[in-house]
């Protein structure tokens, strides 16, 4: 799927699903290991949405550094895209900041995702451009990290990330949709969304928790629904 496809059938979609709606929809139709925990936004409430661009970090001298890191992964992204950072989860080094953000930005990158720290994300917050981190920490890269490669798998905590894989990101944490598997995810999210926001209404309209239970089947709610005839 081209980003142009996934803008015109998806993006809008995903905009309007949390990233519970879409861990969810993963347990229901048998993705594994689509949600990470511990990756927020380090300002505000952003949402990141968009296919992945991928970055593997490693420690300085573990390969030859060819160029800095997210330079090529920024260079080469499409409007929209979501820049991914593999760390290992990495608190003691950044590897994300201010000047990457703003070309990233430029770029028309809709935000980045990093499994480990980031810094400038004041800097990052006076452009409007999402950082979604397991932390922050003020020191440079330079001389202690290094890109080993990008546009590779990689993993988000213990979620695997390919190239175009789709990320979605809020305040609850981070979901990885495989491509491949995007299109029935979205129609479970929606869904369980629309069974979600009834039972809702039903509560906001007097039903008791218990009716509302009853109802609704809540224990149930993501067993697969019985085939159409």
């Amino acid at each position: 799927m081209n980003w142009k496809e996934f803008d015109s059938g998806f993006r809008a979609r995903l905009d309007a699903l949390a990233t519970s709606n879409l861990s969810d929809a993963c347990d229901r139709v048998g993705v594994p290991r689509c949600a990470v925990q511990g990756i927020v936004p380090r300002w505000g409430r952003t949402k990141v949405v968009g296919q992945a661009v991928t970055i593997r970090m490693t420690a300085a001298g573990a390969v030859p550094s060819v160029a800095h890191l997210g330079v090529d992964a920024i260079a080469n992204s499409n409007a929209g895209d979501v820049i991914v950072v593999d760390n290992r989860g990495d608190l003691h080094n950044n590897c994300w900041g201010e000047i990457l953000a703003l070309g990233a930005k430029l770029q028309g990158v809709s935000g980045v995702v990093v499994d480990g720290a980031v810094r400038d994300v004041d800097a990052c917050e006076t452009f409007d451009f999402p950082v979604h981190a397991r932390g922050t920490v003020p020191s440079t890269a330079r001389g202690r990290i290094v890109q080993e490669a990008w546009n590779v798998p990689v993993r988000l905590g213990d979620s695997a990330v390919r190239p175009g894989d789709v990320i979605v990101a809020d305040v609850n944490g981070v979901v990885v949709v495989p491509i491949e598997r995007l299109s029935e995810v979205v129609e479970a999210a929606e869904e369980i969304m629309a069974k979600e926001n009834a039972m809702l209404d039903a509560l906001r309209a007097g039903e008791s928790m218990q009716e509302v239970d009853r109802r609704f089947n809540y224990e149930q709610m993501l067993r697969q629904p019985a085939a159409r005839n």
